[in-house]
């Protein structure tokens, strides 16, 4: 709320009143400004939107104003979500020898998109609308069963709007999905649909749920995971709990499309290994900590150039009571009322009582 006229004034009221006093002042100069405000904040819902579309590769591209607080609400969301999936990379790229090659990790453009691909799920696997039929919010997938077995077979591979996607990523989806068989005649005519089942029944999925506690790709625990079959299904594998784990989004689409592999060992412990096949360590590396701690913090802050002791965030604030009306009075420059002398913008600021 500040402006380069006021700015100085609220920073010393900032700077010698309590938290609690600044915030009463920024309430009650909202309040002079409520129909100013008003009438900015219904510009901004009344601009707000969101557009969708799709580009020529089928890539889907997105492009919006939201107001404020539902911005701050989305990055706030965000944050957490790209917290969730790459704190292990952060962790590995601490710990000297363990990370990836910086080419290798995903740019921050990426990392925003993982992390809304993680809020969407994450909002549909909690029920957004649970009055609502579950086969609204279905994502369709077309495959012909060749390529769902093998991916280097022909065979079609494609979303229900016919925008194509590749066979190891109908393997993906299939792992963990509903399914209907359907059978075509070679003009395509549809001949046999047989009834829709679970690739994981409700109560395997439970079991597998209770045992994994979350993804078990090494470091990472997101509890919003799919079911992933060690070996596919398609391919012969069973559905049972030995031949399951746990994947997030992205670790399983890492182990489909990305080259990294899983298998579970005879002892029934998971193994991971990077596409080159080195094994994928299970807990990353700690951070070194210095011998020191204290002493490097302290040394830290003075390269920084920051000043800390004990009175640092000590306001100067004496015990007086807030007299507001008269700081806002004197602090707002449109609170002179008819008749009355502004206040001279170069005056000290107020004090905080009367």
């Amino acid at each position: 709320m500040a402006t380069p006229e006021t700015e100085a004034r609220l920073l010393a009221v900032g700077r010698a009143g309590t938290a609690a006093h600044v915030e009463r002042i920024v309430r009650g100069w909202r309040r002079v400004d409520r129909q100013a405000e008003a009438r900015e904040t219904a510009q901004q819902h009344a601009g707000r939107g969101l557009h969708v579309s799709e580009d020529g590769d089928g890539m889907v591209v997105l492009r919006g104003r939201l107001t404020p607080e539902v911005g701050a609400l989305l990055l706030r969301a965000l944050d957490a979500a790209r917290d969730t999936l790459y704190r292990k990379e952060r962790a590995e790229r601490a710990a000297p020898g363990v990370a990836d090659p910086p080419e290798n990790l995903p740019t921050r453009a990426q990392q925003q998109a993982d992390a809304l691909a993680l809020l969407a799920e994450s909002a549909l696997h909690h029920g957004l609308d649970p009055g609502a039929p579950g086969e609204r919010y279905q994502v369709v997938v077309h495959v012909d069963a060749p390529a769902l077995a093998d991916p280097d077979q022909p065979g079609q591979s494609a979303l229900e709007d016919g925008a194509r996607v590749s066979p190891e990523t109908s393997r993906r989806l299939a792992c963990d999905a509903g399914r209907v068989v359907m059978r075509h005649e070679p003009d395509g005519r549809v001949v046999e649909i047989g009834a829709r089942t679970r690739t994981i029944p409700p109560a395997l999925r439970r079991v597998l749920q209770h045992r994994d506690r979350g993804c078990r790709f090494p470091g990472c625990g997101v509890r919003v995971a799919e079911g992933h079959h060690l070996r596919h299904w398609a391919q012969g594998g069973p559905t049972t709990l030995a031949n399951l784990a746990l994947l997030c989004r992205r670790h399983h689409r890492a182990v489909h499309e990305e080259g990294y592999q899983v298998q579970r060992l005879p002892d029934g412990a998971l193994h991971f290994s990077r596409p080159d096949g080195r094994p994928l360590p299970d807990v990353p590396a700690p951070a070194a900590v210095p011998a020191d701690p204290v002493h490097a913090l302290r040394a830290r802050h003075e390269a920084l150039g920051l000043r800390l002791h004990p009175r640092t965030a000590c306001p100067g604030w004496l015990g007086e009571r807030l007299d507001l009306g008269w700081a806002i009075d004197v602090l707002h420059p449109a609170a002179a009322g008819p008749g009355r002398p502004a206040k001279a913008s170069g005056a000290g600021p107020p004090p905080l009582s009367a």
